[in-house]
């Protein structure tokens, strides 16, 4: 029985009342649940929860030389894609008993490094990166050295690090081949540029082969400044102007460049699907209310976070040897009216 009115409830206390031993309580507050079935994780969690025990984070850090925080570190903040990401990871620390520190790199290689070796200093036991690019070697000296690493959305070729994703290059094959079943025949492909990002390159490789291997025509690349909203007028003006005649659609490779491409339509005064078809990757709920809705392939940005914390863990708990894993996540394509095929 807890004394009435206790306050300082501590881990013997919590032993005590789930009725098992101070060091089960301990494994489940450092996330070693492999030999602890699910009923008794549940009840020492509900037991936690009753007694309102907050375990001293600091002195186990210390006796344990463990600081129970993950790294992560995003390449652009203000793309959604990040906020539903960074919320999958945040939700799964908790439930390991983490918790985390975010930074953003602006998609410089060079911040990126800096942050890493500031988390380091922090004391993070594991990194959760959606690389900007560029620091391969970099990123696998400290996942040899100090933590483990675990690649968000973007990999890196050869593989070096786990890594979390989506099928993008099927998808993107899915969704072209699906444009030219619908009868469209020039397809551009609008990217931000590539910059080494492995994500990008997936997507771009995926285009090439279908317009090699389906559409039978040169590809049609057109690399975006998301804040240079003339240039981008004029790259869509340009697509349609050298395939007049022709069933035009854009493919937009991520969701910043759809709506940067969408703006530019707009300003132009063009109609879709009437002056030009459009679809791309990833799917916001806003999406469905331009117009008769646009086409988009749909990506589980939060259980990509979900993974990626599950992947650090599996590397905390004594498996840092195991050969690097690229773990892919199912898309799926959702279809309006953007690509209603209009006959000329």
């Amino acid at each position: 029985m807890i004394e009435k009115g206790k306050t300082n409830i501590t881990i013997t206390d919590v032993a005590k009342r789930a009725g098992v031993s101070k060091t089960t309580i301990s494994r489940y507050l450092n996330g070693k649940f492999e030999f602890m079935s699910g009923e008794s994780q549940k009840r020492i969690k509900d037991i936690i929860e009753e007694l309102n025990f907050r375990p001293n984070k600091l002195a186990r850090s210390l006796k344990s030389s463990k600081s129970g925080l993950i790294g992560v570190l995003i390449a652009d903040i203000s793309n959604p894609f990040s906020s539903v990401l960074v919320k999958g990871i945040t939700d799964c620390c908790k439930e390991y008993g983490y918790n985390v520190v975010i930074a953003n790199t602006d998609n410089d290689s060079e911040k990126e490094r800096e942050y890493i070796l500031s988390m380091i200093d922090q004391r993070v036991e594991g990194l959760i990166v959606n690389t900007a690019g560029e620091n391969n070697e970099f990123l696998q000296s400290i996942d040899n050295n100090h933590v483990p690493i675990i690649l968000a959305d973007r990999p890196v070729f050869p593989t070096m690090f786990d890594t979390v994703k989506t099928n993008d290059y099927q998808a993107t094959i899915d969704t072209l081949q699906y444009l030219a079943r619908e009868g469209f025949t020039r397809v551009g492909f609008f990217t931000e540029p590539i910059n080494n990002i492995g994500t990008r390159n997936i997507r771009q490789q995926a285009y090439r082969q279908v317009c090699s291997e389906v559409l039978d025509s040169e590809p049609q690349e057109y690399m975006i400044d998301s804040k240079d909203e003339c240039g981008i007028e004029n790259l869509v003006q340009t697509f349609l102007s050298t395939n007049v005649g022709q069933q035009n659609v854009i493919f937009t490779a991520n969701g910043v460049t759809m709506l940067s491409v969408l703006g530019a339509i707009h300003r132009l005064g063009l109609s879709i699907p009437k002056d030009i078809a459009i679809c791309g990757f990833d799917n916001w709920p806003w999406m469905e209310l331009i117009g008769s809705g646009i086409t988009a392939i749909s990506q589980p940005f939060y259980d990509i976070g979900t993974e990626c914390v599950k992947r650090v863990m599996f590397r905390l708990q004594d498996n840092s040897k195991s050969i690097p894993e690229i773990i892919e996540l199912s898309n799926q394509l959702i279809i309006r009216g953007s690509t209603q095929l209009i006959k000329l």
